[in-house]
């Protein structure tokens, strides 16, 4: 029996369109938390003080999030993955400019909203790219690059705005409503925060225009002479022609480069889409999204002023750094569902653990350390894993819609989630609040100890006539 040789893959190549496609992952992270450490400046200097607005002001963006995973859904497999990224790149800019210039909260919001769209966009499509030209063997590993790259952008967001308010000195730790209103960083601080996103924004729309385009997708869309070329370049020329293949074998006829809505309502599909959706709101009502928008509150409760506070929220963002090498050394040996459980595990006993500290009011480093710990299981994990699980489980014939439908439930996640928590923090306070979380990831562990199939080490082929697509 003659055995075909592994192909010698030009990892530079792979890399470096990787890395350029998850620059809209670092843009993401960064859009997604500067609204924490801008939070205590825009407040005072737009006079925002209803939970309403509160909610309202840091949740705007995740209405954009919804349409532009929304827009995703209709048309990322008739565009393709390219130009929508880089779209999203052009969009992020334009929300950064406008941002740190509005004078009113109602554009402020409108600014957030744009840039919204551009981080639906690029949280849905920059993982799906990846996926789309990895090889199956690296597939997790360059697919949890685009998580690397969001806790990088996360925590740059984090480093900058502790920096800039370190840059008003007049400021002091325990300044009221009024005076920071009227301070440096109350005027101007807090621009610089959402301005600085600029270089990066623009960076990200230039490298976009020198990319390829996703092979899959060309393949879908019978443009197989590029899909050849750019194969070629990844793995040579018999690995270009056994992907081609492969990819086609799981298309049927007719119109490859439309996608029939109808297709996803078909049993084994639903099937797929309810895992999908079921993770995304999982990875948003965790509680996660609470410590990171809302760290500066939950930081203030525990007994930390403004500076401190503002360090403890940048040593969040270190945490979700280094937690995610831990992913990219395990995800391809040990898998994604035992990472997912042993890490639900912990943040359940971590999450009462949290509870149970703010009410017995212990405060202080004990809610540090627990708040880090979470941070760390929750980055190891449901942060990068569902990504990499949406770009994996879905048909190649449906694979963009479906990945924007999981995309859709993460930000109606994220808003119900971020837009409620002020009202339901006041309602159940901050130790029932936590142990709600906690009873949420111990239900999420049980339902992927039951549904969940393991994905690591197969092509995307492989797993489409495993699952049944």
């Amino acid at each position: 029996m003659t055995l075909t040789p592994s192909p010698t893959y030009n990892q530079t190549y792979i890399w470096l369109i990787s890395l350029t496609a998850a620059l809209g992952g670092f843009l993401f992270g960064y859009d997604w938390v500067v609204i924490g450490g801008a939070k205590p400046f825009y407040e005072p200097y737009f006079g925002i003080t209803s939970v309403e607005d509160q909610g309202w002001g840091t949740s705007s963006a995740l209405v954009g999030c919804m349409v532009g995973a929304g827009l995703c859904i209709w048309i990322s497999d008739r565009l393709g993955r390219k130009r929508l990224l880089i779209f999203s790149g052009f969009l992020f800019s334009l929300s950064a400019l406008g941002t740190a210039l509005a004078e009113t909260f109602w554009a402020f919001n409108l600014y957030r909203i744009v840039g919204g769209v551009a981080m639906g966009i690029a949280l849905n499509l920059s993982p799906l790219y990846i996926s789309e030209l990895a090889p199956s063997d690296k597939r997790g590993r360059l697919v949890t690059i685009n998580q690397l790259l969001i806790m990088f952008g996360v925590l740059l967001a984090q480093l900058v705005n502790w920096q800039i308010s370190l840059l008003d000195t007049q400021l002091s730790d325990q300044a009221g409503f009024d005076e920071i209103a009227q301070s440096w960083n109350g005027q101007a601080g807090w621009r610089w925060m959402f301005g600085a996103e600029l270089i990066p924004a623009a960076l990200f729309f230039v490298l976009m225009f020198f990319v390829p385009e996703s092979t899959r997708w060309l393949v879908k869309n019978n443009q197989l002479d590029e899909a050849k070329k750019i194969l070629t370049k990844i793995g040579g020329s018999q690995y270009a022609e056994s992907s081609i293949q492969e990819t086609r074998s799981t298309l049927s006829g007719g119109d490859l480069g439309q996608v029939n809505l109808k297709e996803l309502f078909q049993k084994n599909i639903l099937k797929l889409l309810a895992i999908g959706v079921f993770l995304a709101f999982l990875q948003q009502w965790s509680g996660i999204n609470v410590v990171i928008y809302y760290a500066a509150d939950i930081f203030q409760a525990a007994g930390y002023n403004l500076k401190q506070m503002m360090l403890n929220i940048v040593v969040v963002g270190g945490v979700m750094v280094l937690s995610v090498f831990v992913t990219l050394a395990t995800v391809d040996r040990f898998g994604r569902k035992r990472i997912l459980l042993v890490c639900l595990a912990a943040m359940t006993f971590l999450y009462a653990g949290i509870g149970y500290s703010f009410f017995a009011e212990v405060g202080g480093s004990l809610v540090v350390v627990l708040v880090l710990a979470n941070v760390m299981f929750y980055s190891i994990s449901l942060a990068p894993l569902l990504w990499v699980l949406l770009s994996e489980i879905f048909p190649n014939k449906v694979r963009g819609a479906a990945i924007s439908v999981g995309a859709l439930a993460h930000w109606v996640g994220n808003f119900t989630l971020t837009y409620f928590f002020p009202a339901i923090k006041e309602n159940l306070g901050w130790a029932n609040n936590f142990w709600l979380y906690g009873a949420i990831c111990a239900f999420g562990f049980l339902v992927i100890w039951v549904v969940l199939p393991e994905t690591k080490g197969k092509s995307l082929e492989e797993l489409e006539k495993e699952l049944g697509g």
